[in-house]
């Protein structure tokens, strides 16, 4: 079990939930606000995408990005500033035509996927650790071992710690290789990201199958998604790691009630201090992840 818990809030994600919950933050003022909410109530990451403000689909401007970054770290919180470098994945193929990408494509390469870590330096960005069929249709999210070698060569180059998110098993054969080949820095750092189809199902018995498989000096964290959020908090500290909630996974604190990231966040710590452990300061999660100063 671990007794010295990292929450991440995962804040708005790139998913289609803008209209299916109205705490969903798209502006970026909406998303640093929830973010500063959240690291009050607990958060000791926040995890960041950012929205088209116009029409509320995710979103690679760095701009954007800039926005949100700035407003979280000239705010009056400390907290972990984590964004995704997984936008610029989305394959859409005809599936009468395949070799015709179809609308909703945006497939650029591991390092066009890095201009907003590049510039503004975030602690942490993520990797997506191979592809996927993202669910029903005809979407498939690339991230290939060319993509990823080249993008992890470019973080570590950076000095940003590098998530290594894994959506299935095979994923994490190919994360330990980049550890092996010195693309990852140490201390290396997993995401477990479970029950999106079709990867890897939420279920106790793949998730430890997936732990055993971790390097033993690996820093590690798990989800799942909807009514699965809060059960995995206690699944992933019980075996030995840390948690990820927020409104990117899930948007209900309890059946027909729909959440904040904060109130999201308070939930996941009161489980934590229920199970007699305790959530990390941000300081403690840099002490943890060996993160260099900003």
């Amino acid at each position: 079990m671990n007794r010295n818990v990292m929450i991440t809030c995962a804040l708005t994600g790139a998913g289609d939930t803008v209209g299916r919950s109205e705490h969903v933050p798209v502006t970026p003022e909406q998303i640093a606000e929830s973010g500063i909410a959240a690291a009050r109530a607990g958060a000791t990451i926040v995890h960041i995408h950012v929205r088209d403000p116009e029409t509320g689909k995710g979103s690679r401007e760095v701009a954007l990005y800039r926005e949100v970054v700035e407003r979280i770290r000239a705010s009056d919180v400390d907290v972990i500033i984590n964004t995704t470098a997984g936008m610029g994945g989305d394959l859409v193929l005809d599936p009468h035509d395949p070799t015709t990408f179809a609308e909703g494509t945006d497939l650029v390469s591991g390092v066009d996927r890095l201009p907003h870590v590049e510039e503004l330096l975030p602690d942490i960005c993520t990797l997506d650790c191979g592809s996927l069929n993202f669910g029903e249709g005809s979407l498939v999210y690339v991230s290939t071992p060319d993509m990823l070698r080249e993008g992890a060569k470019r973080i570590q180059e950076l000095g940003v710690r590098c998530e290594m998110e894994i959506f299935d098993t095979g994923h994490l054969w190919f994360a330990r290789t980049l550890v092996e080949e010195g693309l990852i820095d140490a201390p290396a750092m997993y995401q477990l990201c479970m029950g999106i189809p079709y990867g890897a199902p939420a279920d106790p018995l793949t998730l430890a199958a997936m732990v055993n498989q971790l390097p033993e000096d690996a820093v590690w964290a798990s989800f799942a998604l909807g009514p699965m959020q809060m059960p995995w908090v206690a699944q992933s500290v019980l075996l030995g790691g840390h948690v990820r909630v927020g409104l990117e996974d899930n948007l209900y604190l309890a059946k027909g009630v729909k959440a904040t990231n904060a109130q999201l966040v308070e939930r996941a710590k009161t489980i934590v201090e229920s199970m007699g452990a305790h959530v990390a300061t941000p300081d403690e999660g840099r002490e943890i992840l060996a993160l260099k100063p900003r």
